[in-house]
């Protein structure tokens, strides 16, 4: 009995194949002004489920309500520091404007401890006193050259702020509609994964659940708690701007700067005025608020899952780089989802020899 010849049209694949890729490429061309804002709403809506859930059951069970109050807390956490941050900007960039425009309105101090600096004191006073008998005007024809190259990387820098506002609003927007329906979005990812690679697609996704939540927990965490603790420094030290200081911090601590760039500034402000006692006062501060991540952070990392921490920061600089100030926050999760599935895959493959010689030995036979 002659069985039949099962013959495949290799146009009607090819064909098939290319409709899929272009419709595929079509649809990520669509949504693509709305995948960051998207990713972003997906990990914070993962690092913060188990607190919305509380919520829910502390608001007689009602989700509306806890998405409610989880929006305004993301609007407080996100929106609030940013509107703060560009309104002092715009504020204090008034009296610059003026001094450039007419800069015989600036009046520079005499630095006379410039003489007391060994070596070269007495060149730098000459020179700081040659300015200031010029007045400003003086100063301005020095600084002239680079002002066009300042306003072009200001206008560059307003562009990127431009697109992470429209980042952060799309990201509270879905994040609303994420927290409402988390559930079946949640098991519609695990039902494609299972899908795709059967129990090791859902494997693949609970994992990367909780490196999401492990980076939230070991940097974003870590980085409030830092600049909350130094922004309250500089407010009681009676530094200006702290509000806007303390943002600034924030962006530092989760860049794993830390708040250190911000702090001796200040510190070095407050002696140089003659406040020694709040100098002191927070120069203790800021080393109590510069070596808490090295105690907070491993913890909370370990809380979410055990991930090396050169993989943290080299996720948040090259997410920077990469995706600017949203990339702080989707760089580190986006290599340690990577991390965790390759690990498992390695950790799937039997154990080698202990002894390399054996190993050699039995390739030879």
């Amino acid at each position: 009995m002659n069985l039949p010849i099962k013959r495949y049209d290799l146009p009607q694949i090819m064909f098939g194949v290319l409709f899929i890729a272009l419709m595929t490429i079509a649809s990520i061309w669509i949504v693509q002004p709305f995948i960051l804002g998207f990713a972003w709403a997906g990990m914070v809506v993962i690092a913060t489920w188990p607190l919305m859930i509380k919520l829910q059951r502390i608001l007689w069970g009602r989700r509306f309500l806890a998405v409610i109050v989880m929006t305004l807390l993301l609007i407080l956490l996100f929106v609030l520091p940013i509107a703060l941050l560009v309104s002092s900007a715009i504020e204090n960039g008034a009296p610059l404007v003026g001094i450039a425009t007419n800069p015989s309105t600036l009046h520079m101090p005499d630095f006379h401890w410039l003489n007391s600096i060994p070596l070269v004191g007495h060149k730098l006073y000459s020179g700081w006193h040659t300015l200031i008998n010029g007045g400003g005007n003086a100063l301005m024809s020095k600084v002239q050259p680079y002002v066009g190259q300042t306003a072009s990387w200001f206008v560059t820098q307003a562009g990127h702020l431009g697109r992470f506002i429209v980042h952060c609003s799309l990201m509270l927007l879905f994040s609303a509609l994420l927290y409402s329906r988390g559930e079946q979005v949640a098991m519609g990812i695990r039902h494609f994964a299972v899908r795709l690679a059967a129990e090791r697609g859902d494997a693949a996704v609970i994992l990367a659940g909780q490196a999401i939540r492990a980076v939230a927990l070991g940097v974003v965490v870590t980085a409030i708690v830092q600049s909350v603790l130094g922004g309250i420094g500089l407010a009681i030290a009676g530094i200006p701007y702290a509000t806007v200081l303390t943002v600034v911090m924030f962006v530092c601590c989760v860049a794993q700067i830390g708040p250190l760039l911000v702090l001796i500034p200040a510190i070095i402000w407050l002696y140089w005025s003659g406040d020694n006692t709040w100098g002191t006062v927070l120069l203790v501060w800021s080393c109590v608020v510069g070596s808490l991540d090295n105690v907070l952070r491993p913890v909370l990392i370990r809380m979410g899952a055990d991930l090396p921490m050169l993989l943290i920061l080299s996720g948040v600089i090259g997410g920077l780089f990469a995706f600017g100030m949203i990339g702080l926050f989707i760089g580190p999760v986006v290599l340690a989802v990577s991390y965790r599935l390759i690990s498992l895959w390695v950790h799937e493959a039997p154990v080698p020899d202990a002894d390399p010689e054996e190993a050699l030995k039995a390739l030879d036979e």
